[in-house]
């Protein structure tokens, strides 16, 4: 009975890694009994942003088994250190170090590294935050640390995250004058000294640019990856891609890029204005092949809640700012996962730009050179969630009566490097689109 179980959960598979997840040894102490079943499924993060999915998936397969009464499903996780030939001797319990870098100031950096951090901790990661922006620490203020002065080499806990930063060293009134050497002995202090203990995650802020901290940095302790964070417009995408580049040529994979202060809708009117220009941030993203990991609205309620020490993640978790900072935590942990179990690059077609031509047609141009046109009201019908087909029998669950015809995508946010999601105008927003049956739909070949 149990290799039938098995055969059953091969049918779920893990979209980031593409292979199912009894290969993959996600299934652990499975047992059955007079046709009641448990077992767990441990995945390579609590981030994972289809782990309900995969549940519901596995929950109806092992049902369908014939014998089988109930089943019960246990997630789990257990985040996975990336392949590295540079054994770090500085953070030896850190599994992932992930800087969050920008070409310039201005862009929202050190909020987003904090907001980033706090999501991890709060979906089930070990998470500590590094402030490495030494002229200009902003995290203990964004994190509502009141460290200042009274730096000790324990990091303190705040919202979850673990914790350090030059503000913690200087009195208030101060100011650290460093040069070039001095900033590499600071950072060795804070990567070598600070107790950080055992990590899943230690998210890096740095200062803007390109400059000695981003060099020690790299040269110091095996980075997993990196997150470069830009705002939509043309001249902030230059300097940002300097970031890149500098990756690049420091032997850093990038991880994403993520687009900041992408659009503001007004609170009172609904209208939303792209003041810094229109999803410049995603469309660098996929001329250059490097994922992108989704886009935070410009919003003054995370100003509020950054100027307050309470991230918005925290202060108002349903916001639509909140839920963008954890998509964007989701999809960056999903890119981790893939790199810790040496996962090769997909060759499959993806996406280059996106565009919502009107309310009711949606363009999608390939990195093959094929373009997808797709009824936005067809999209809707075609939602490939658990409430509108059933995933065993395919049989549709959604009547497209019930659909209203002026049905259309309010937002689109990416998942992982294989899906798109879509929160609907009528409130619908559980469906995942993979590429393969957005081009399908589209009549393309996957």
């Amino acid at each position: 009975m149990q290799e039938k179980i098995l055969d059953a959960l091969r049918n779920v598979k893990d979209p980031d890694l593409n292979k199912d997840i009894v290969a993959l040894g996600f299934i652990k102490d499975l047992k059955q009994c007079d046709g009641v079943v448990s077992f767990s499924i441990e995945l390579t993060t609590p981030a994972c942003p289809v782990r309900e999915q995969m549940k519901e998936q596995a929950y109806r397969h092992v049902m369908a088994v014939p014998g089988i009464k109930q089943v019960d499903i246990k997630m789990t996780s257990q985040v996975r250190s990336t392949p590295s030939e540079m054994k770090d001797k500085l953070l030896p319990r850190v599994k992932n170090i992930v800087p969050v870098a920008s070409g310039k100031g201005g862009v929202g950096k050190s909020t987003v590294s904090a907001n980033l951090a706090v999501a991890l901790a709060q979906l089930g990661a070990k998470v500590g935050l590094l402030d490495a922006d030494i002229y200009g620490p902003s995290i203990p203020a964004i994190m509502g640390a009141s460290e200042s002065g009274g730096g000790t080499r324990t990091p303190p806990v705040h919202h979850g995250v673990r914790m350090t930063s030059m503000g913690f060293f200087v009195k208030p009134g101060e100011v650290q004058i460093l040069r070039g050497p001095m900033l590499h002995k600071t950072l060795e202090f804070f990567l070598g000294q600070i107790e950080w203990g055992e990590l899943d995650y230690l998210i890096v802020d740095l200062p803007p640019g390109t400059g000695d901290v981003h060099l020690s940095l790299c040269q110091m302790i095996p980075l997993t990856g990196a997150v470069v964070v830009s705002t939509p417009q043309d001249v902030a995408l230059r300097i940002a891609e300097k970031a890149v580049l500098m990756f690049d040529k420091l032997k850093t994979p990038v991880l994403g890029i993520v687009e900041n202060m992408s659009g503001y809708v007004c609170s009172h009117c609904g209208q939303r204005e792209d003041i810094f220009g229109e999803g410049g941030a995603r469309r660098y993203a996929m001329e250059h092949g490097l994922p992108f990991l989704g886009d935070i609205p410009l919003s003054i309620d995370i100003r509020k809640t950054s100027d307050s020490g309470t991230p918005i993640v925290i202060s108002d978790p349903t916001s639509a700012p909140a839920r963008a900072f954890v998509k964007v935590a989701e999809n960056m942990a999903a890119q981790l996962s893939i790199r810790a179990a040496g996962g090769a690059p997909d060759k499959r077609p993806v996406p280059q730009k996106i565009e919502l031509r009107s309310r009711q047609e949606l363009r999608v141009h390939w990195n093959d050179g094929k373009e997808s046109a797709l009824k936005t009201f067809d999209l809707r019908v075609a939602c490939p969630c658990a409430a509108c087909v059933d995933e065993l029998t395919g049989e549709k669950r959604l009547d497209p009566a019930t659909v209203s015809k002026d049905v259309w995508p309010q937002e689109i946010s990416p998942v992982g490097r294989y899906a798109l999601n879509f929160k609907w105008s009528d409130g619908h927003s559980s469906g995942i689109y993979t590429f393969d049956q957005l081009r399908q739909l589209s009549g393309l070949a996957a």
